[in-house]
């Protein structure tokens, strides 16, 4: 049966429907010298309310998430945002730790407002320096000495009365107190006196065998020495308790002597600073000053010369429990504190207790080692930091979580977190009113949202960062004056209107589609530095549009080597890719490669084959394990759409297969879709394609065209292939007629199609777009059941159908 050829001219686009081109009327200016650079932030009015929001309302859990693409101007935004604000929070108070006297690991949190903290650690210092000069000054008062003197003089006479009785007592019974050195101590020992003489106790024993004494004699004197030792003992006890007298006395006539100066100064530090808290830490320092007077009078000795390589970090500072440690001084902080933390380590966002390692390789450490982190210092303010580097710092998302849902901050080493460290303090825990603004990606957001409870808690406000904006004539006038910012920023030469225009249709074709323009500024901002950069190459005082063009071509230049290794690979036939003649089953699919900051369109050989069997369509990626899940949704929708066109009368019985030549990695995408059915279409009907036209687009089981991402780049792709091996005016690519506002082509391809050498097809449904590949004429179905003779509906369907019975009869056979 004849083919219904057909013989109308395919809907193709014109040159000027490929790309968007900047109105330079718009442009209201020379160069850039005469526009007023960019202030306010442009494109980004959802996330700016919601940062508004979260900035402003100081409520438990109503800290903040950005997401959004990296370029999109995320940390621009939030400081400009957060310099603009008005304090909401209540001022922070300053916050110091001091020694706790009670519980010594314990260090307690004194809190002071602004400016105070700083002040109370000098009146401290002050008092510490007064007190070791008048402490030991006023016990060297003569009045003192002479007080003190007489209480010692009357313990001696006291203590010197018992030995005197005692002494008496002792003569009386014929023994004596002689000072004998036991070792290296002189101890005082009751010795009986027998013919005058003292004898050692143990002699006596001797005595008696040697006939000089009787043996009645020698146990008489044997149990008088005990019992003058038992008495001696006692005596030893009394002179003990005597001199625990004397020395209570005179440790309160000390503190009687000092009592009014320290009270003095302290109730002056307790006048400047009416908190209660700091006057119960006062009340305890007076009292332990007061009972440890021996420090001031060992600091009074001076002039001793120092002990040589001893150094002062192993020594023990004696006025330790007087020290203050400031760990939070708002003196100096203007409005509200906003940190941004770049390396959000544990120790640096929690803040740490250091440690030192001594000379007799003992660690020490005590709560003037206590440092604050950044969020104590934003406290009553805003912490900015990655949520990407806070996660993978070990530690810290587990310690932040706790930090913000109970609001209290507790400074412990990272050792400790992890129960490695063997020393460690418990300082007073802190009431932190601080709001945390965390960047990342919408990815990590919503696993966070899903699989972390907390995260909801504490992350109550979600601020998006768009990627893209409308396109209109203010958002060209910003990009003006964006340009004009980045101009004045870094000190480049002025761009012309003409440049300005290139940057616009750069970001518009960024952005993906012809109503919309990118806001990832960042990227932007490369290309005003490079374009700046290659217009003083030539040496000119501003920059043009060829600058703007020369920027982008050598920025895609260094990274598309990969790129044109596979377009040598394809020119040298290395991978096959036919871009003339015709073949049954087999079309030109394309592809997009991503490599990090950049990706490319290449064409793809993809082929069909169909046989009888009963194996359904086969999907060659998947049965090797190289098919992505919408790779493999793809394929099952197209035998979706075989099942509805042509199985409504007979069973769909046949085997058949779809393969992506020579491709060895990984595949994923629907967008090559309609291309396989394509392919299947011409094995079926026997009809080759032409293999001058690719194609690509993804299809619904309907036989409809949905649009696909990557459109510029697949068609340039091929478009390379085509010019490399020759044009001949036939060549094309066939795409959704969705995805024409999404062209922003280069020149060289615009160009081709102006001359008729290069032709871009869009198409709406399946029939569409094998009428294009195959000459042939779709066909429709007919009042009959059965599709136009000749058309290539009729031959798939005669085909199907010529399999089903073929099949029928040899497994009845």
């Amino acid at each position: 049966m004849a083919k219904l050829k057909l013989k109308k001219k395919f809907n193709e686009l014109k040159p000027e429907e490929l790309r968007w081109t900047c109105p330079i009327e718009k442009l209201q200016f020379e160069t850039t010298d005469t526009v007023e650079p960019l202030e306010d932030i442009i494109g980004q009015e959802r996330a700016l309310k919601a940062l508004k929001l979260g900035t402003e309302l100081f409520a438990p859990g109503y800290n903040i998430f950005v997401c959004g693409l990296t370029g999109t101007g995320r940390m621009t935004t939030i400081k400009h945002i957060l310099k603009q604000i008005s304090p909401k929070a209540p001022q922070a108070p300053d916050r110091c730790y001091v020694y706790n006297f009670k519980n010594p690991d314990e260090p307690r949190l004194l809190e002071f407002p602004r400016g105070q903290a700083i002040m109370f650690k000098r009146n401290m210092e002050a008092m510490i320096f007064y007190l070791k000069q008048k402490i030991p000054k006023t016990l060297e008062d003569e009045k003192y000495i002479d007080a003190r003197n007489k209480i010692i003089e009357r313990y001696q006479k006291k203590e010197q009365e018992l030995f005197r009785e005692f002494q008496k007592k002792v003569e009386s019974e014929r023994f004596a107190i002689i000072n004998m050195q036991v070792e290296n101590v002189i101890k005082p020992s009751i010795v009986p006196i027998i013919d005058g003489k003292p004898v050692p106790v143990e002699q006596l024993s001797n005595l008696a065998k040697a006939g000089k004494i009787s043996e009645e004699t020698a146990r008489e004197i044997q149990q008088k020495y005990l019992e003058l030792q038992a008495e001696m003992q006692e005596i030893f006890k009394k002179e003990m308790m005597l001199a625990r007298e004397l020395s209570k006395e005179l440790e309160e006539l000390e503190r009687d002597a000092v009592k009014s100066i320290v009270e003095g100064i302290i109730d002056e530090i307790k006048e400047q600073f009416k908190i209660p808290k700091v006057h119960e830490y006062l009340d305890e320092v007076k009292k332990h000053i007061l009972n440890n007077l021996n420090i001031f009078k060992a600091s009074a000795e001076q002039g001793k010369p120092p002990v040589p390589f001893l150094e002062q970090r192993d020594e023990v500072d004696p006025f330790l429990p007087y020290r203050v440690n400031v760990i939070l001084d708002n003196s100096e902080q203007d409005g509200v504190p906003v940190i941004i933390e770049t390396t959000p380590t544990f120790s640096n966002i929690f803040g740490t207790i250091e440690k030192v390692y001594d000379s007799r390789g003992f660690w020490r450490t005590d709560f003037t080692k206590i440092k604050a982190g950044s969020l104590l210092k934003a406290d009553g303010g805003y912490l900015v930091l990655n949520a990407r580097d806070a996660l993978s710092e070990p530690g810290v998302w587990k310690a932040l979580k706790r930090t913000l849902m109970y609001r209290k901050l507790e400074i412990q080493p990272i050792d400790v977190f992890f129960q490695i460290s063997s020393i460690s303090l418990k300082p007073e825990p802190i009431e932190v009113n601080t709001k945390v603004v965390m960047l990342g990606d919408p990815e990590l957001y919503y696993l966070l949202y899903e699989y972390d409870e907390d995260f909801r808690k504490i992350f109550k406000i979600k601020a998006d960062f768009d990627f893209e904006m409308d396109l209109n004539d203010e958002a060209i006038a910003q990009y003006a004056k964006f340009v004009k910012k980045v101009c004045r920023d870094e000190n480049l030469r002025p761009f012309d209107k003409e440049a300005v225009g290139k940057i616009v249709e750069f970001a518009v074709r960024h952005a993906g589609r012809k109503d919309k323009i990118t806001t990832k500024f960042s990227v932007i901002a490369d290309l005003i530095r490079e374009a700046d950069y290659w217009a003083g190459v030539d040496g000119d005082e501003s920059v043009k549009a060829e600058h703007v063009k020369k920027a982008i071509e050598e920025s895609f230049y260094r990274r598309k080597m990969i790129e044109d290794k596979i377009k040598e690979l394809i020119a040298k036939g290395i991978i096959f890719v036919d871009v003339t003649g015709e073949r049954v089953g087999q079309v030109n699919g394309l592809t997009i490669y991503e490599m990090g900051d950049y990706r490319f369109g290449r064409p793809v050989r993809i082929t069909a084959s169909v046989s009888m069997g009963r194996s359904g369509v086969i999907n060659i990626e998947r049965e090797s394990n190289l098919s992505g899940r919408i790779h493999d949704k793809g394929v099952l929708i197209l035998v979706g759409y075989l099942r509805e066109k042509y199985a409504q009368d007979k069973p769909l019985t046949l085997s058949a297969s779809i393969c992506f030549e020579q491709s060895y990695s990984g595949i994923d995408g629907d967008s090559a879709s309609s291309t396989e059915l394509y392919a299947l279409l011409s094995a079926l009907s026997g009809l080759p394609i032409k293999q001058g036209i690719a194609v690509t687009g993804s299809v619904n089981q309907k036989g409809d065209i949905q649009p696909i991402g990557g459109v510029n780049e697949k068609i340039e792709g091929f478009f390379d292939v085509c010019k490399a091996k020759g044009l001949t005016g036939e060549q094309g690519v066939i795409i959704p007629k969705k995805n024409v506002d999404d062209l922003m082509l280069r020149d060289d391809v615009i160009e081709a199609v102006k001359n008729g050498m290069f032709h871009i097809y869009p198409v709406e449904t399946i029939d569409e777009g094998i009428e294009i590949l195959t000459g042939v004429k779709a066909g429709k179905r007919l009042k009959n059941g059965e599709f136009e003779p000749g058309t290539v509906n009729y031959l798939v369907d005669k085909r199907l159908r010529e399999i089903s019975k073929a099949l029928k009869k040899f497994t009845s056979d």
